[in-house]
C-alpha cells in the first residue's frame, strides 16, 4: 500500500491549497471570463482529484460488493463536501479583487466552516460503512485515517 495522506479528508486539501492561491483577476471582461474559465478548469481538476482518492480508499479499505450501498453514501459525502468547499473557495476568488482584510478573513472562516462541516458529514456517513466491515477491514481503516498517517507516516503494505 502506498503512503496515504489525510485520505479521509483529502479532499479538503486539495481543494484548501487552492483557497490559499490569491486571485489577481481584474474587473475587465476578459478578466472575468478567463478567471471562470479558470475557476471552471480548477474545479474540474478537484474532481478528478476526489474521484481518484475515493477510488484509491475503496481498493486499499477492500470494499465489498455487499458494503458497496454504505460505500455510495461515504462517496457522495465526498463529493458533495468537495462541491461545498469548491463554492466557498470560489466565492472567496470571485471576491478577492475588491476584499479588505477583514472580508478576507470572514471569506477564510467561511472555507474553514465548510472543511469542518464536511469532516462531520464524512465521519458520520463512514460510521455507517465502519460498523459493517470485517476486523481486518476496520484495522486498515484504523491505520489510514490514524493522525499519524495523516502527518505523513506510511501505511503498512499487506
Amino acid at each position: 500500500m502506498k503512503v496515504i495522506y489525510a485520505v479521509l479528508v483529502s479532499a479538503f486539501v486539495v481543494v484548501g491549497a487552492v483557497a490559499q492561491t490569491p486571485d489577481h483577476s481584474a474587473g475587465s471582461r476578459a478578466s472575468a471570463d478567463t478567471s471562470a474559465s479558470a475557476m471552471a478548469a480548477a474545479d474540474a481538476k478537484r474532481d478528478a482529484a476526489v474521484e481518484k482518492h475515493i477510488k484509491e480508499l475503496h481498493a486499499t479499505l477492500k470494499i465489498t460488493a455487499a458494503e458497496e450501498s454504505e460505500w455510495n453514501e461515504v462517496a457522495a459525502t465526498m463529493r458533495e463536501n468537495a462541491k461545498n468547499l469548491d463554492r466557498a473557495i470560489d466565492n472567496r476568488k470571485a471576491n478577492a479583487a475588491g476584499a479588505t482584510a477583514v472580508d478576507d478573513l470572514k471569506a477564510y472562516a467561511e472555507i474553514a466552516q465548510a472543511h469542518a462541516n464536511g469532516v462531520k458529514k464524512l465521519a458520520s456517513s463512514f460510521s455507517g460503512l465502519y460498523s459493517k466491515m470485517t476486523d481486518d477491514q476496520k484495522k486498515l481503516a484504523d491505520e489510514v485515517f490514524s493522525h499519524r498517517n495523516h502527518e505523513g507516516g506510511k501505511v503498512a503494505s499487506n
